[in-house]
């Protein structure tokens, strides 16, 4: 009975170890600047698009890592102004289906934060979550130059995730960008396999500029050299931006078609058919270039469907009832 007590009281108090950590790693957080200001404040300096991803080296490095660490990491890209988050969701759940293990950051989160970084599908757990974010916080906390020497947000969170698939070893990495993707903090990323880009539309133009070109020019940012670029239907002004930024980056550029209709019928979503087919298209070209790009087998048709048949990605175009009442 002694030993059964004693046993109780650990695991109580292992317990709230777990909570307050978890607690704490929420509001060290919330004190750190937000992504949209920090771009902000950059395009006020008139700061070259080079600083934002040295910065964002900086604190890599002191987190522990280097850009070679980052290049073991297989890498699909993805930005655009709308579906981004489904379509990486979405190839996502093909490769998971097709035996790799996976590696998902994406933004932002629904409910909890560590909602952003998923492993073979799932978020973190809260326990998981803290144990990585206390390697790391502490790490740039220890190496700090003055009080505000910290990386913002979103550029945590992303450094965040490349410590958990390097050690959770992945087979692929799916990246959402945050905002463009020239100077988003995910472009550090030097090994990107497969690059998407999802619809284009006026977005964050105090950011990225108010017209087609200039947010199109932002998002090509993603491409690299000898990478495989996707990206579904523009219109001219955007694509006519897209094609000469992959010749500019070295890749060819391939406009993916949307998902067959016959296929798209056995989805689980109340998602418009038109846009899922659309960012299906797309997700599934992005899956079926990481496997060749990689030498591995062709991905088989009925995994491809299943996953298709089977995906269900929060929040999106979601009914909730709450008190009787639907959101």
């Amino acid at each position: 009975m002694v030993i059964r007590s004693v046993a109780n009281i650990l695991l109580s108090n292992s317990l709230r170890t777990v909570s307050y950590n978890f607690k704490q790693a929420v509001e060290a957080l919330s004190g750190l600047q937000s992504n949209a200001e920090y771009i902000r404040n950059h395009v006020k300096t008139n700061a070259d698009d080079n600083s934002v991803k040295s910065i964002t080296i900086k604190y890599l490095e002191r987190s522990g890592l280097t850009l070679n660490d980052l290049d073991e990491l297989s890498v699909i890209h993805v930005t655009g102004t709308k579906g981004k988050g489904t379509t990486c969701a979405l190839c996502e759940c093909i490769l998971r289906r097709s035996g790799y293990r996976t590696g998902f950051f994406t933004s932002p989160h629904l409910i909890e934060v560590y909602e952003r970084i998923r492993i073979d599908g799932e978020p973190l757990q809260r326990e998981t979550f803290a144990k990585y974010f206390w390697k790391v916080f502490d790490e740039l906390e220890h190496k700090k130059e003055h009080e505000y020497d910290m990386p913002h947000f979103f550029s945590f969170m992303t450094i965040l995730a490349f410590h958990v698939f390097l050690n959770e070893k992945v087979d692929v990495t799916i990246l959402e960008v945050g905002i463009g993707g020239e100077v988003d903090c995910t472009n550090i990323i030097r090994n990107t396999c497969v690059a998407g880009i999802t619809s284009l539309g006026i977005d964050h133009t105090n950011l990225l500029g108010n017209s087609l070109k200039t947010i199109a020019w932002h998002k090509a940012g993603i491409f690299k050299k000898g990478c495989k670029a996707f990206t579904v239907p523009q219109d001219k002004r955007s694509m006519a931006v897209l094609n000469r930024r992959s010749l500019e980056k070295g890749c060819q550029l391939n406009i993916v078609k949307p998902l067959e209709e016959k296929i798209s019928k056995v989805i689980n979503t109340n998602m418009p058919l038109e846009i899922f087919r659309l960012n299906a298209g797309l997700a599934i070209s992005l899956a079926n270039a990481w496997v060749t790009f990689n030498g591995f087998p062709a991905l088989q048709n009925y995994v491809v469907e299943k996953a298709i048949e089977k995906f269900n990605w929060q929040g999106r175009y979601e009914i909730v009832s709450i008190n009787n009442s639907s959101l």
